[in-house]
């Protein structure tokens, strides 16, 4: 069992033993940390603070604590119930708070919840900050409200259709076209919140839906990652049911992927590509994703005239390269759509409005729009390490290796080669160099992965 305390927020798994593992005492302590912290950011009278959750057995458990405590630090909290991540996000302006906590540990399986921590943008916190939160967390100086001037708790469950309204409203949004073009769609909902935001979209939309797992009661079906071998079901329904095509999200819907109306996997990595596709040949601007992504989004954002720039991996590293290179789309591979328009974070309801709108002018199926990329192939491995070792010192050399091509080291090493690259980022918790390759076909992927492993063995045997 785990508990992960790091600066993008609190991951564990529920029940054990107290700082081992994500027990009611570690939600109220760090839910205190972060309350104490905004209160010192901010310095005002009121405070204010969104709280949802995804449909995890823990969350109520869990919300309820966080909740709680932040109206013993007399903070008053919007409780928005069952949501999603990119709802909360886009909440906590609108509400005019002073941040924003959700509830849902992401793809993890369902023994596992988190806090995950905005400011009062709805963004999440940096690394400063973030850190700033695990000091408070860590000392003995936390001080609470007195009886007099505890928080408030207000429940507003209406800000899913209010994300949805928003979503609506974007200019490229083609409403009247998605409607004309009759869609059918299966929606695999994994038995959380997308379960509730994705069918009430495609209502919206006027999209015939089929659902599969759309439930909101925590018990996902299948691993919640949204990956190929997770999805045999989706697949085969869409088949059945002779849909356009399938739509996955991730339990807290920040994370995208489609499944072709023959039951390919349209792959996650291309989600981005296609969302951005559309919006550049609407919009003039530049688009970022991270350094482990794939070069198509560059290929595509070329070919409008466009620039395009690679990111350190995280969300929050994402967000900060869009925003100094005045982005108009971006994201990550793991089918993660940041559109500004909107809000500055992952948000699966704008990528299906983005999609559903390509795909209405383009009047093509989904297998053919797949098909008119530049296809690419990855390779994701990893070396495990011995706990003595320099893991610096080893990608120092491999960048020494191949000092003649272009290397980006902002986030580990990223090596590009004409045809393929290769991304080498050592882990922030335990001794491992990641491995993550693109070629133009799987094998050369594959190939390229186990040349750059031999050589990473050569590096440590000569240390």
């Amino acid at each position: 069992m785990t508990l992960i305390k790091s600066i993008s927020g609190i991951r564990g798994t529920i029940g054990g033993t107290v700082g081992d593992n994500l027990t009611p005492v570690d939600v109220v302590k760090f839910a205190s940390a972060y309350g104490i912290w905004l209160k010192q950011q901010r310095n005002k009278d009121n405070y204010k603070v969104v709280v949802g959750r995804d449909a995890r057995i823990s969350g109520e458990m869990i919300q309820n604590l966080v909740m709680n405590t932040l109206v013993g630090l007399g903070i008053h909290v919007v409780d928005i119930g069952l949501s999603t991540t990119p709802t909360v996000e886009v909440a906590v302006p609108i509400e005019f708070a002073d941040g924003g906590i959700i509830l849902t540990a992401s793809h993890n399986p369902k023994q596992w919840n988190a806090l995950k921590l905005l400011n009062f943008k709805g963004e999440f916190l940096n690394a400063k900050e973030g850190q700033n939160i695990l000091d408070i967390a860590e000392s003995k100086d936390m001080s609470f409200s007195t009886v007099n001037t505890l928080g408030k708790i207000t429940k507003n469950e209406a800000y899913i259709d209010i994300h949805i309204d928003e979503v609506l409203k974007l200019p490229l949004v083609d409403v009247k076209a998605i409607k004309k073009a009759g869609f059918k769609i299966v929606v695999d909902g994994v038995n959380s919140s997308g379960g509730i935001a994705v069918p009430k979209l495609l209502e919206r939309l006027g999209v015939h839906t089929v659902e599969l797992y759309c439930t909101p009661n925590g018990h996902f079906p299948h691993n919640p990652e949204p990956l190929k071998e997770h999805l045999t079901d989706l697949s085969k329904l869409v088949i059945q049911e002779r849909a356009d095509f399938g739509i996955v999200v991730d339990p807290d819907v920040d994370r995208l992927a489609f499944v072709c109306e023959n039951g390919d996997m349209f792959g996650e990595e291309y989600t981005l590509v296609a969302c951005a596709d559309y919006v550049l040949s609407k919009t003039s601007g530049n688009t970022v994703s991270n350094m482990s992504s794939t070069r198509a989004l560059r290929d595509i954002t070329l070919s409008h005239g466009q620039n395009y720039q690679a990111s350190a991996v995280g969300e929050v590293n994402v967000v900060e390269l869009m925003k100094l290179n005045k982005a108009i789309i971006g994201g990550e591979g793991n089918g993660g759509i940041i559109y500004p328009e909107l809000h500055y974070g992952r948000d699966a309801l704008v990528g299906i409005a983005l999609f559903l709108s390509l795909l209405a002018e383009k009047n093509m199926s989904v297998s053919s729009l797949r098909n008119s990329y530049p296809s690419y192939f990855m390779s994701k491995n990893k070396i495990q390490l011995t706990p003595n070792l320099d893991v610096d010192s080893i990608l120092d050399k491999m960048k020494y290796r191949y000092e003649d091509q272009q290397i980006n080291d902002i986030d580990g090493v990223k090596i590009d080669f004409e045809d393929c690259w290769v991304h080498l980022r050592k882990s922030n918790t335990e001794p491992i160099i990641r491995i993550y390759t693109e070629a133009f076909s799987q094998n050369e992927a594959n190939s390229l992965a186990e040349k750059i492993i031999t050589e990473i063995q050569q590096e440590v045997k000569g240390l």
